[in-house]
């Protein structure tokens, strides 16, 4: 049996779970020929680790188009930054190739627009990875809704908090600059917004957004008296603290950023606290439904602990998913943060120490409460990765909760930050018919 055949783009930490797919797991079904990154020994040190990739070609990104034609390529899977991703699926899709892309879709209405009509030019499939779909949780309240026990949804609560090990990083590398990233209401909220669209099996209208930068950056550490700070974590400073990260303390770290910045100048530690951060450190939002729900949506990037709330309310009841997804960020004897307290009991002396946990209850009107029972996971994105690979690179068997994303879901769930991020600026709600998004508004209504 013959193998698709891919091509890579981008080969940062989010790139490293397909290389190793691509060596390991479907190697049976999927042959990795080429590779592109702007940075030739993030190149080097990734493939390092999977010998059995073998000699690939190397390629730069803007040779994508000839790549394709002259390899025969089949299949291009884009992990680079959130900026360059429409640049990338409409060269691959022009060429002849589909495409596998990481979340989101791309930053701006016009990166909408020229996706949508490259598809529709060339008939090429573009697959979203929207992992968190295949976490049995989530995958369990899913079923719930579908079911019908709870009625008809009349309103969703959704509130996501991220700690300050892993919210802190979006203010230490590229995603910080809001014209790489779109902000985190696109680069991070659109996997909470695809949650929704999907959950409920609906689309989004109107939005009204509130937020700022109210932690992170200069002005709010001058605010609270914070003094002077390294430009970076990676230092031997006194003046380091808990928010610096240090790149020699962890080999993936030091591998792909820190013995490799010396060819592109990219800093994969910068301070959070410093100037130039231009995307909001807190978010809230109002998002309506076509079909008449409505949902409060929060989002803080400075949280002790990490996870998620989700209640829907419907017209026979209430479906509430509670997930722990860590409960602490710890800080060691040289003062530096331990982002998972599980591999350093030593550190844990407080018997209130939250757990990992996840919890759906379910109740109807007039009756008690019931749990749901979640099936053990384990692995990335609560048990959502392996599950995910397995859909893009064997295919899809008959799912009945429909967990693969194409591109219309790709544009469906970055559509409330493009409307939240015109609020932000406006102050005023944001109808989604009224963003630039030409032919791609019929996929906003297309089911």
């Amino acid at each position: 049996m013959s193998r698709t055949r891919y091509a890579l783009i981008g080969t940062g930490s989010r790139a490293q779970m397909y290389l190793e797919a691509l060596a390991g797991a479907h190697a049976d079904v999927a042959e990795l020929v080429a590779v592109a990154d702007t940075n030739p020994g993030r190149i080097e040190w990734s493939l390092d680790r999977h010998p059995a990739l073998g000699d690939l070609r190397r390629f730069e990104p803007s040779e994508l188009a000839s790549i394709i034609r002259e390899l025969d390529i089949d299949r291009v899977i884009i992990t680079s930054p959130d900026s360059t991703h429409a640049d990338l699926i409409v060269s691959a899709a022009d060429s002849g190739a589909d495409v596998v892309v990481e979340k989101p879709l791309t930053t701006t209405d016009d990166g909408v627009r020229r996706i949508t009509e490259a598809v529709e030019r060339s008939g090429r499939a573009v697959t979203l990875t929207f992992n968190y779909r295949y976490s049995p949780r989530n995958s369990a309240l899913k079923q719930v809704i579908a079911s019908g026990e709870i009625g008809e949804v009349t309103s969703i609560h959704f509130e996501w908090v991220l700690d300050t090990g892993h919210g802190a990083d979006y203010f230490r590398r590229w995603h910080r600059d809001k014209s790489q990233s779109g902000g985190l209401l696109i680069h991070k909220s659109s996997h909470h917004f695809d949650l929704v669209n999907w959950w409920i099996d609906d689309v989004p209208t109107r939005v009204f957004a509130s937020g700022g930068l109210r932690f992170y950056g200069a002005a709010n550490a001058r605010g609270r008296g914070m003094g002077p700070r390294p430009e970076r974590g990676t230092t031997d400073s006194p003046l380091r603290d808990r928010f610096s990260l240090d790149l020699r303390t962890d080999s993936v770290w030091r591998g792909l950023y820190l013995d490799q910045e010396h060819l592109d100048g990219y800093l994969r530690d910068r301070d959070v606290f410093d100037d130039g951060i231009t995307i909001e450190d807190n978010l809230s939002l109002i998002v309506d439904y076509s079909r008449g729900s409505t949902m409060s949506y929060s989002l803080n990037a400075h949280s002790p602990w990490e996870g998620y709330t989700v209640a829907v309310n419907g017209t026979r009841g209430r479906a509430e998913l509670t997930v722990v997804e860590r409960g602490s960020v710890l800080v060691d004897e040289d003062g530096r943060t331990v982002v998972d307290p599980s591999a350093r009991p030593d550190l844990i002396t407080d018997d209130l120490a939250r757990p990992v946990s996840e919890r759906l209850v379910v109740q109807q009107h007039f009756s008690t409460a019931r749990e749901v029972p979640i099936p053990d996971s384990g692995g990335g994105h609560g048990g959502g990765d392996a599950l995910l690979l397995r859909d893009v690179f064997v295919g899809e068997d008959d799912d009945p909760l429909g967990r693969t994303a194409d591109w219309t879901d790709g544009v469906r769930s970055m559509v409330v930050g493009l409307a939240g991020n015109r609020s932000l600026e406006t102050g005023q709600a944001v109808r989604v018919t009224d963003l630039d998004l030409g032919d791609a508004h019929e996929a906003l209504v297309r089911r």
